[in-house]
């Protein structure tokens, strides 16, 4: 068992990492780059010849990194970087499930990777569970990012101006493209988590139905959630709680109730291992199999159908 599975949200939030994207949203192709990079040398981001390698520049490089971290395809063990389960499983040129990210529900585990500790770009999470503005600007997603984050020892010391640049990388990241004045530089725009509100420079998450969404994907989101924040052992959760509560899926997908228990409930029907129980009023998630078995369960069903 790893440290930070023993951690609370409150310690794991204060050992995230912010402003490591060297501003730039994770670019078509990065990933499966800096993944084959770091298979076949796991040093390959500290090398000089990093730069030839990748075929970047050097502020590139260490964005590269920090978004393979962060959506945990690579991983530091022994200060060398690795290929992570997921990594292998998602980005292997030979039997991968998806390598070049040719599916939206690819890019959706991959966003839902970002609420999963530990957390190399905090201040995601942070927007998702603290920005309830109808509308804002980088300058107000900043704000309620940097104010979030002064309950957490230690990012609670970084400057106000890294939480800018974070801020404005979440929107260039997330904004839907026909919303866009700029070039497109991340495949995660196709989401529809975030549009253009009211006035040039005020955008509005995107909360209700995903068509981009599959059903499967939201249900191993749900099941690793209960993994990860809640006791293990625990055979009942309620779908409140994986639609409202810090990190949940509800939050990261931007997703209301019906809609999560709707993807949950056709879930059900295809893998089995649990149901949605109606209990006095309050639909309950039971499972009959481990969430470990389940969240392998859906993502194997998923890339089996492709």
């Amino acid at each position: 068992m790893t440290d930070y599975e023993t951690m609370n949200i409150e310690d794991l939030f204060a050992r995230g990492g912010l402003g490591r994207h060297e501003t730039f949203a994770p670019r078509y192709g990065w990933l499966k780059k800096g993944f084959d990079a770091a298979l076949k040398n796991p040093n390959v981001f500290k090398e000089e010849d990093a730069v030839i390698e990748l075929g970047v520049g050097k502020n590139m490089i260490k964005s590269i990194r920090s978004w393979c971290l962060a959506f945990k395809i690579l991983s530091i063990e022994a200060d060398k970087i690795v290929p992570t389960e997921l990594g292998l499983k998602l980005f292997s040129s030979e039997d991968g499930w998806d390598p070049y990210i040719e599916d939206d529900g690819s890019l959706w585990l991959l966003h839902w990777q970002l609420f999963i500790p530990p957390f190399e770009a905090v201040s995601w999470p942070l927007a998702f569970n603290y920005c309830n503005l109808r509308t804002f600007n980088v300058r107000e997603l900043a704000k309620i990012i940097y104010n979030a984050g002064q309950k957490y020892p230690r990012i609670d010391r970084i400057s106000p101006k890294t939480y800018q640049r974070d801020a404005s990388c979440i929107i260039r990241m997330y904004l839907t493209p026909e919303e866009k004045d700029y070039e497109i530089e991340s495949q995660f725009c196709q989401l529809g988590l975030m549009y253009r509100s009211v006035g040039m420079d005020q955008v509005s998450f995107n909360i209700g139905p995903k068509t981009t969404l599959p059903a499967l994907i939201c249900a191993a989101a749900c099941f690793s959630y209960i993994m990860l924040y809640v006791p293990p052992g625990q055979k009942t959760v309620s779908l409140q709680r994986l639609v409202f509560d810090i990190n949940s899926p509800g939050v990261a997908f931007k997703l209301p109730e019906t809609e999560v228990g709707r993807y949950l409930d056709i879930a059900s029907r295809e893998i089995g291992g649990f149901e949605l129980v109606d209990s006095m009023g309050n639909m309950q998630v039971h499972l009959r199999e481990s969430p470990q078995y389940l969240y392998a369960k859906a993502l194997n069903k998923f890339y089996s159908e492709r």
